[in-house]
């Protein structure tokens, strides 16, 4: 799956304008809530923990309108809990949308 961080970007534009300084806290609100579920998914112990966070994860990828994390989470909540290559795929992602 291919991750857009532009994405996001335009999305945050769309909603503020050209208040960059709006557009960077709400990004970095994004960055911070996403790993955090990221995270407690990581450390779950069941499957009802790793489904509240995966469920999370998409509720705010969906929020700002990140659809390739939205997909992430999806596949995080067809598949196995616990899964180590999901969870490295939400990684890579997170990594490539802090870069942006």
């Amino acid at each position: 799956m291919a991750y857009d961080p532009g994405a996001l970007t335009a999305s945050l534009a769309a909603a503020v304008g050209n208040d960059r300084a709006l557009m960077d806290e709400l990004r970095e609100a994004f960055l911070a809530s996403a790993a955090r579920q990221h995270d407690l998914m990581g450390r779950s112990r069941c499957d009802a923990n790793w489904v509240i966070a995966a469920s999370r994860l998409k509720s705010v990828a969906a929020s700002f309108n990140a659809v390739g994390m939205v997909g992430l989470a999806d596949e995080a909540l067809d598949g196995a809990p616990g899964d180590p290559v999901v969870l490295r795929k939400i990684g890579e992602a997170l990594d490539a949308f802090s870069k942006q």
